[in-house]
């Protein structure tokens, strides 16, 4: 008797080869062929489920993006919005091996997105929908509405120091640490309550 596939979880062992093939070897590597011996499987196996590269990595950057929403729906409902807004920022940056991991291969795929339509489409969705929450987080703080805030420079603020800090805890996790991001986050956030009180 056959053995019987639940593609569901192939697709996520193939992501999980995908991962490791970009952070081992960088996602120029990552070809279907590559990928497909990471994984321990036929490349008709492979191309099953994903015809070309490009479909591959879309997917893989997808599961990203679906990880991290999946993390921040399901966090408790804080009273406090400052309590609120550091656990949503906190699932954005890579605090431990598992968010660093995502962090690594999300920069990867971003300077792809340059040279790959669907890569650059899903990243712009994914920009936007991160520059909307971050929106959300000032619009919280300064008592929902904003009024009296320029939420949109302050949204601008917050965007660039969460991308900063997953740029720089990739390049030196030594230097940039979870604790030291959970700093630097507070402190924005004590100088943002500032400025919208």
């Amino acid at each position: 008797m056959p053995k019987v596939v639940d593609p569901a979880e192939r697709r996520r062992e193939l992501t999980a080869a995908v991962w490791r093939v970009i952070r081992r070897d960088g996602l120029d590597q990552a070809s279907v062929r590559n990928v497909a011996r990471e994984a321990g499987v036929s490349m008709g196996s492979l191309r099953h489920y994903f015809a070309t590269q490009s479909e591959l990595l879309v997917f893989a950057l997808q599961v990203i993006i679906d990880r991290i929403e999946t993390r921040i729906a399901t966090l408790p409902t804080e009273p406090e919005s400052r309590r609120q807004a550091e656990r949503v920022l906190a699932e954005l940056l890579p605090m431990d091996a598992e968010r660093a991991a995502e962090n690594e291969v999300w920069l990867a795929f971003t300077a792809r997105a340059m040279v790959d339509p669907g890569l650059r489409a899903l990243r712009d969705r994914s920009h936007d929908t991160l520059r909307e929450g971050c929106r959300a987080v000032v619009r919280r703080l300064a008592g929902g509405d904003g009024a009296g805030t320029d939420v949109e420079l302050e949204a601008d603020r917050l965007h660039s120091l969460i991308d900063g800090l997953a740029v720089h805890a990739a390049m030196r996790p030594d230097v940039t640490t979870s604790e030291r991001m959970r700093v630097i986050i507070a402190r924005h956030l004590d100088e943002l309550e500032r400025t919208v009180r």
